[in-house]
């Protein structure tokens, strides 16, 4: 008897340029085969949801807008961007502008208390659904986010925080089909995206899983030009609990390396691959710095060397310049000479 909810086979669902047929040209990704496997190895994916039930929850992601904008969320339940209403649950975390000190590393969670609870409609109808299909720990998660985007609404690449929220990364899909893009680049002011490692399917009603390399070791993010209409998503996490808070004091935290734990097993194959990774990252930094430097004082050689050569060749212009004390001295005329009036 087949399984009612069965696991979707990633790899069959990526699309690269060598498989296209027809005039597919949505969903490529561009990386090589290794590195697609090496993603898709921390991806699971189910479909479960049904149309009725999609329906349902569509209801209560319009109920949360409309709750949002009527003034009955704490300050820190609904944030705002272009396209775009993010809407947390349980636990809330600062990022982008809301940071005071800024890059990976620096989020924090909000106090205790700033952050509204999870609405029971998501415990019921989605964690207990994604908790009976064995996608997540019974009892588990202690954040609900829901992004609402509009379309031509994205979010940057970003890994999520590693000191903060445990893995697996579970999000599940509604309002329309999209994708989540692996290994992109953004620029901005026209906003540009490079072409993806992995570009991920994403159907309505489907459920996604991503831990080990995917989580933590490649950026991932949602491309404009993949949503074509409303689409909303409510991802789902655990906290950890050497987390950094707004208030704690600093010398109290932990070490969330040393610390950290992850349910899937994915994370502790993938352990030697991350250390490796970031060595080889700070080798190549440091090559950088080094070649920096080496030309700045290459640079700054070249000018020394040219300003004694010059010198040089000023000194032994006058000695070998003929001397006549007698002849008088015919001092040059710079001003410069008035132009015609035809030019």
């Amino acid at each position: 008897m087949p399984e009612k909810y069965a696991f979707i086979d990633v790899l069959e669902s990526i699309k690269t340029p060598k498989n296209l047929k027809g005039k597919e040209s949505h969903y490529i990704s561009h990386g090589s085969i290794n590195e697609i496997e090496k993603v898709c190895a921390g991806i699971k994916q189910k479909v479960l949801f049904s149309e009725k039930e999609c329906r349902e929850i569509e209801r209560k992601i319009d109920e949360v807008g409309d709750n949002a904008r009527r003034g009955k969320y704490k300050s820190h339940t609904w944030d705002t961007a272009p396209l775009r209403n993010k809407y947390f649950f349980g636990e809330g975390y600062t990022y982008g502008s809301q940071m005071a000190r800024k890059g990976p590393g620096q989020e924090k969670l909000y106090e205790k208390g700033a952050i509204d609870p999870i609405p029971e409609w998501i415990n019921r109808i989605v964690v207990k659904r994604l908790e009976d299909e064995k996608l997540l720990p019974k009892n588990w998660i202690t954040s609900a986010v829901i992004n609402d985007y509009l379309p031509g609404g994205c979010i940057v690449s970003h890994v999520d925080p590693i000191h903060i929220f445990d893995r697996p990364i579970v999000s599940v899909s509604f309002f329309s089909k999209c994708a989540l893009s692996f290994g992109c680049r953004f620029s901005f002011k026209p906003i540009r995206v490079t072409d993806p490692v992995v570009c991920l399917p994403m159907d309505r009603g489907c459920a996604t899983s991503i831990s080990g390399f995917a989580a933590d070791d490649i950026t991932h993010c949602i491309r404009p030009q993949d949503v074509k209409s409303r689409r909303a998503v409510i991802i789902l996490r655990r906290t950890l609990d050497t987390a950094p808070r707004i208030g704690d004091p600093v010398s109290s935290r932990v070490s969330p390396r040393r610390e950290r734990r992850s349910v899937d097993p994915m994370y502790l194959r993938n352990k030697d691959d991350r250390k490796r990774h970031s060595r080889e990252d700070s080798e190549i930094n440091n090559k950088r710095r080094r070649s920096d430097t080496d030309y700045i004082r290459g640079g700054k050689r070249h000018k020394e060397q040219a300003k004694d050569v010059k010198i040089e060749n000023n000194k032994s212009e006058k000695d070998t310049s003929p001397t006549h004390s007698d002849d008088p001295v015919v001092k040059r005329s710079f001003t410069r000479r008035p132009k015609p009036f035809f030019m």
